[in-house]
């Protein structure tokens, strides 16, 4: 059994199965290069504040390149018996160094050091996931330019409503992400906060420069209270939650796309490369990328909630329930790097069929609300020409004839006061042109829109 940094205290070596049940290793190795990078900063800081001399912090630096450089390409041999990653890197120094190496953790606790490590983690998370949103939203802003004068019905309860520009539909998701940015940019200030000084729970009696540690390593502030900064991970709350929200935004387009592609719908057709077939079934193509995307997302809700759960009657200050966190934060971040990677590149290659689109807004009375607007138009009430047109869809539905089918003699018989210009006026492509109010599905509104988003997303 190796000798565990914290063993003086015991007589006995660790039950194997505990030590197991312990440890991190397998998962929190991740955490290598971020352990690296602050354990050198926390290297120049205790020489700057003379706790080492400045010689031997060189020393250990190069050391602690050289086991990133190994790790890195795969010769470093990562030893399980480690309890984590932080004992990983520092046996790994002592190996090299000698006892040069056991001075390193002067001043730290490996709570400090794991919060620290996570933040870094997360912070770089963040900007990887920003960049996925902002190339899914330039690839949302092609669509809407290239299908600009597309026309579908816009549903609401899945039934068809009003006509809508297919550009005006795309840039929703286009607006959903834009939240999306914004809600990982605010975790990004809370994150971005170092922990490093806090040591186990109350500090320590070295005199450490903190603020030297938080700007080498990137950080806007130093935490102000050390019970809070090792037992907070609110951070990590903040990042699983931003990236469920994101995965819903994703499930929803997915479950559009999927309906979109079916046979009864034929709006879009997905590209064969981003589809799988049936093993009995030969002519199947079925839409398995977007059904995994919607299904993941359970998956990332439930580590947000596993957390929740864990972190929820925690005392303070660190707990060993804790280290729960990083499987949650690591499963999360690899599926949604994942699925947000693999439905931009479908998104590129889908095509649009405008026709068939068109030819649904012929259909299920989707004008009835321009004609009540255009009854308001004559002089009634809305509401009163809410009732008429009512009245006029159930008469239509009886003579099994559409809006634009009936006769002037016969809409006359409801309201005298409607003329031939209501033929006009019921022309899907007449009621978009009509609607230029800032966020509607006007075409000059949707040409702003996506002027906007252009600027947005720097294209």
């Amino acid at each position: 059994m190796t000798k565990k940094v914290w063993g003086g205290r015991f007589r006995e070596d660790i039950n194997e199965v505990v030590d197991a049940f312990n440890s991190s290793i397998s998962f929190d190795r991740r955490l290598y290069a971020q352990d690296i990078e602050g354990s050198k900063v926390h290297c120049l800081m205790l020489a700057k504040q003379g706790i080492i001399s400045k010689k031997e912090s060189y020393i250990i630096i190069d050391a602690l390149d050289e086991i990133k450089r190994e790790i890195e390409m795969g010769k470093f041999p990562i030893h399980y018996d480690s309890e984590d990653i932080h004992t990983l890197v520092e046996k790994a120094l002592i190996d090299k160094v000698g006892s040069l190496g056991e001075k390193l953790h002067t001043g730290r606790s490996r709570n400090d050091q794991v919060a620290l490590d996570l933040r870094i983690y997360i912070r770089e998370a963040i900007g990887r996931a920003n960049n996925l949103i902002k190339d899914m939203q330039a690839v949302i802003v092609k669509l809407a330019e290239e299908n600009f004068n597309l026309i579908l019905p816009g549903y609401t309860h899945l039934q068809p409503a009003q006509p809508v520009l297919l550009a005006h539909h795309l840039l929703a998701y286009f607006e959903m992400l834009k939240r999306d940015r914004q809600r990982f940019e605010e975790g990004y200030k809370r994150v971005n906060i170092l922990p490093l000084g806090s040591a186990a729970l109350a500090g320590t009696t070295f005199d450490l420069d903190r603020e030297m540690v938080a700007k080498e390593l990137g950080f806007d502030a130093i935490s102000d209270n050390s019970m809070d900064a090792v037992s907070d991970r609110d951070f990590v709350l903040d990042y699983l939650f931003a990236s469920s929200i994101l995965m819903m935004h994703l499930s929803r387009l997915s479950e559009e796309l999927i309906i979109w592609s079916s046979r009864e719908f034929g709006f879009i057709t997905l590209p064969d490369t981003f589809c799988t077939g049936s093993s009995i079934m030969p002519q199947k193509k079925n839409p398995d990328v977007l059904e995994l995307v919607r299904g993941k997302t359970g998956r990332i809700y439930g580590n947000l909630m596993a957390l929740f759960t864990t972190m929820k009657a925690l005392p303070l200050a660190y707990n060993k329930d804790m280290q729960e966190d990083k499987e949650a934060v690591f499963d999360t971040v690899d599926t949604l790097e994942q699925c947000m990677t693999v439905l931009i590149l479908l998104l590129k290659e889908v095509s649009f069929n405008g026709e068939n689109m068109r030819k649904a807004c012929d259909g299920d009375y989707i004008m009835a609300t321009d004609m009540a607007e255009y009854l308001v138009t004559k002089g009634m009430t809305f509401r009163k020409a809410h009732e008429t047109v009512g009245q006029i869809v159930l008469f239509a539905i009886e003579k099994k004839k559409s809006l634009e089918n009936l006769t002037l003699k016969e809409l006359k018989c409801f309201n005298r006061h409607i003329t031939k210009d209501v033929f006009a006026w019921l022309k899907p492509e007449s009621a978009i042109a009509r609607r230029n109010l800032h966020g509607a599905t006007g075409y000059e509104e949707v040409k702003q829109s996506i002027k906007r988003a252009k600027r947005e997303v720097g294209k």
